[in-house]
């Protein structure tokens, strides 16, 4: 592992949970450096480098997309599909972070190979441990290839 943190893209329209998401991040001493990006068309433009994001140094490949479902302009299942569709994107690790618990969700998203489904909890402390569980997870453990 490098001292160089791990870029994790946030897709999240509710600006109080994604700062949620961060600052937890943040209080757990999970190293990282998260990209936080409201809308879906902005992370595929971000993903695909396109138009603001086309260069590719201020606009690094993330080692992990944390993807809220229900997002402006592009829904987060449209752009789960575009990733895992795409070749040069198609490793990176994606978790779904939404509220929604339906199943008829969790069904689409796995049709369309998301590495994870988690439902956020209500309370702040089921939040702020779900993170840390997460960033343990995803961030420390879980091996991935390298570019």
């Amino acid at each position: 592992m490098t001292d160089d943190p791990i870029l994790v893209l946030l897709v999240e329209d509710n600006a109080d949970h994604a700062e949620l998401v961060i600052r937890t991040m943040e209080s757990h001493h999970i190293h990282t450096q998260i990209r936080h990006i409201a809308d879906g068309e902005s992370a595929l433009d971000y993903l695909l480098r396109r138009n603001a994001f086309s260069d590719p140094q201020s606009s690094p490949r993330p080692k992990i997309v944390l993807l809220d479902l229900r997002l402006p302009r592009v829904d987060g299942l449209e752009v789960l599909r575009v990733i895992k569709e795409e070749e040069t994107l198609r490793d990176i690790p994606i978790i779904i972070l939404t509220t929604s618990d339906a199943d008829q969700d969790v069904k689409r998203a796995y049709e369309r190979y998301v590495n994870s489904y988690l439902v956020k909890p209500v309370g702040f402390e089921d939040f702020s441990d779900l993170m840390k569980e997460l960033g343990v997870y995803w961030l420390s453990w879980n091996k991935q290839a390298h570019a």
